[in-house]
This record gives C-alpha cells, structure tokens and sequence, in this order.
C-alpha cells in the first residue's frame, strides 16, 4: 500500500470525525414523541403526569438516563402533587421489606447497603431515587424476581418453579407463569443467544418480566402514578412487563420510555421512534457508569 493511499485514508478518516462533532452540537440529549418529533422536557414530563405507569427504560450504563428518571420523578411528583409510588427492576422482591425499614427510618444507610444485594452503580445511579423516595415518603417497590429463581428457571425451566415452597413462591409471579415466547422481543433474544443458554434463557427473562408485571399490579393505588425505572428492552415495544400488565389490567393507560445511543442524538434513526411513547436520545460518546 503506497504512502499516498494510506494519507488519503488518514484524511478521510478525520473528515468522518469532524462531521460527527458537527452533527453533534454538543447536546447531551434529545427527547423524541411516538411520531419522532422533538419535544421539550415540559411536554415530555406533562405526557407522562397522565399515565397510570411509566415503565422507564434506561441503558444500566448510560449516566444520562440515571439523571433524567431522577429529572422526570421530581417533575412527576410536582405535577401529580405528591401522588407517586417507585418501583424498580434493581431491587428484588425479597428485599421488599429491607427496602421498607430503610425507607421509613428504621435503619441506617449503612446497614441497608450493606444487607441489600445492590448493584454495582448504585450510589451512582439509583441510590438518588431510593433517597427522593426516602425524602418525600413515596412507596417504593422491589419488583424483580429475586436472582436464584431465575437461575433455576434458567438451568431446569418453568416446571422446576412447581416444586418451590409456598413461603418462596410469593416472591415470583403467580404459577403457571402467563408469558407468550413467541413476542418479538423473546424470538429476537432467543436468535442472538443461540446455542448458549437457549429457550431456558429466555423463560428466565419472561419470569422477570411477569414477576415486575405481577408487583406493580400489586402495589399500584387509584389516582397514583407508578413509575417504574427498568432496562429498556424489558418494555420496547410494549412488550415484556408492559405485555404482562395489560393482560391483567389492558384499561390502565401505560407511557414507555426508550433510551438509545447516536452520533448525532438530534434526529432520530428511522423506526426508533415507535418502539416507545417517548425515546430519550443520547450521545454514543457520552461517559459511562461502569
């Protein structure tokens, strides 16, 4: 390869970049309505005060989405006048009652980061809506099935949660566990996993789903808005939990969040708009948590 090729390349190469740092004005986010048309955080946080749930869907890594559930709680508790509860995919069912001494004052920080199996970027990430929900006495639920019986499902499938105590039983959702393996979002886990892991994998996420599904039924209060903070490919396109609720309660009005990475977060890819109600948009450069 001559030298004057590869300075060709090296130029193009740098056209590339300055053109992705002009796309880029320097946003570190965009919100995005269900027509992908841009709105304003106003708009955005005024939609989602008319829901009964707003499933969240966050990248676990990505410090925007951290920040703006934090945002759209504190806007949503104003709108709703203090008519919130939280739940979030973070906290296991068994730990409710960990969770409620901590909330209410019986112990100490200390004591319930330490007992609670948290995830690595909590103080980072979620410990600030544990601490708004602590400050203003908002419920807060555990609403994903705790981690060992997803493991069982994993390894033996739905048949191996028939022989679970009933003590255990009442941290999962109700048996038979009411999923379809055949939504789009499994059949697409299911092609990407292949031969590691298979359909068992697959029950084991739809266990979490129906099981987040089956605590927010449980918890939820008339004239209060559930907002539940989860990965975003357990609600995309109205499928996982959100599939879960509505065959329960389809009369309750649902709001999904979506949160995606770009180049240039201020025009959104085609067809990323209608996986959600609402697509947050941010920068593929911007920091992550871990």
């Amino acid at each position: 390869m001559n030298k004057y090729f590869l300075v060709a390349i090296v130029l193009a190469m740098n056209v590339l970049n300055e053109s992705a740092i002009a796309q880029n004005d320097g946003r570190a986010y965009q919100l995005f309505n269900e027509k992908g048309q841009k709105i304003n955080f106003k708009k955005f946080i005024k939609k989602l005060a008319e829901a009964d749930i707003v499933f969240f869907g966050e990248l676990h890594n990505n410090p925007i989405a951290h920040w703006m559930a934090l945002r759209a709680v504190k806007g949503l508790h104003e709108q709703r006048k203090g008519q919130l509860m939280l739940g979030a995919e973070m906290f296991e069912s068994d730990e409710q009652l960990l969770l409620n001494e901590y909330l209410n004052g019986f112990i100490s920080t200390k004591s319930f980061e330490s007992q609670a199996r948290l995830w690595n970027n909590y103080r980072t990430d979620y410990k600030p809506l544990v601490e708004f929900a602590k400050f203003r006495r908002l419920p807060f639920v555990a609403t994903n099935v705790p981690r060992r019986y997803a493991s069982i499902v994993h390894k033996k499938g739905f048949k191996a949660l028939d022989s679970l105590p009933g003590s255990s039983k009442k941290f999962i959702a109700p048996l038979p566990v009411k999923v379809d393996l055949e939504l789009s979002s499994y059949r697409e886990m299911l092609k990407m996993m292949g031969s590691h892991g298979g359909e068992n994998i697959v029950k084991a996420q739809a266990l979490k789903d129906a099981t987040m599904a089956h605590f927010i039924l449980k918890n939820i209060r008339k004239d209060t808005l559930f907002f539940h903070c989860n990965g975003s490919y357990h609600s995309n396109d109205f499928q996982g939990i959100v599939w879960c609720v509505r065959q329960e309660k389809p009369e309750l009005k649902i709001v999904t969040v979506n949160t995606v990475e770009q180049d240039d977060p201020g025009a959104l890819e085609k067809d990323l708009a209608k996986r959600a109600s609402f697509t947050l948009c941010v920068p593929k450069d911007m920091t992550k948590t871990f």
